[in-house]
């Protein structure tokens, strides 16, 4: 859990994934159209904002749509304290299995495939 959270933090810090964090916004200001106007349907309110943007009165919201302007990214700094441990129980842990890698002959050659149906050809 706590390397998927790492990554995630990653992830939305150093790419354009924040741009993800917006859609609530999208949502409400699509919202404020459909009360102003009750027959727009979704896609003409995206073609608004994304296909043919126009300054309008509410230009200042349309910017604070996802993927409209980009932005450097969200940058997310995290200290530890000195005396910080993490302790793993085993229970969490599975023993590591060994497996036999077959050894090669004097041919270069894996011992035990010479009747494997992915012998290569010989000559």
């Amino acid at each position: 859990m706590i390397s998927i959270l790492l990554i995630l933090l990653y992830l939305v810090s150093t790419t354009e994934l924040y741009q993800l964090l917006k859609i609530p916004e999208l949502v409400e200001h699509y919202f404020e159209h459909k009360k102003m106007n009750p027959d727009m349907p979704v896609i003409a309110f995206f073609k608004t904002h994304y296909n043919h943007p126009v300054k309008d009165g509410d230009y200042g919201k349309d910017q604070k749509l996802p993927f409209i302007i980009h932005a450097k990214p969200l940058n997310l700094v995290f200290t530890l304290q000195q005396n910080f441990r993490l302790e793993a129980q085993d229970r969490f842990f599975k023993k590591p299995v060994s497996h036999k890698m077959p050894s090669k002959d004097e041919d270069h050659c894996f011992k035990g495939f010479t009747e494997s149906v992915w012998e290569p050809p010989r000559f």
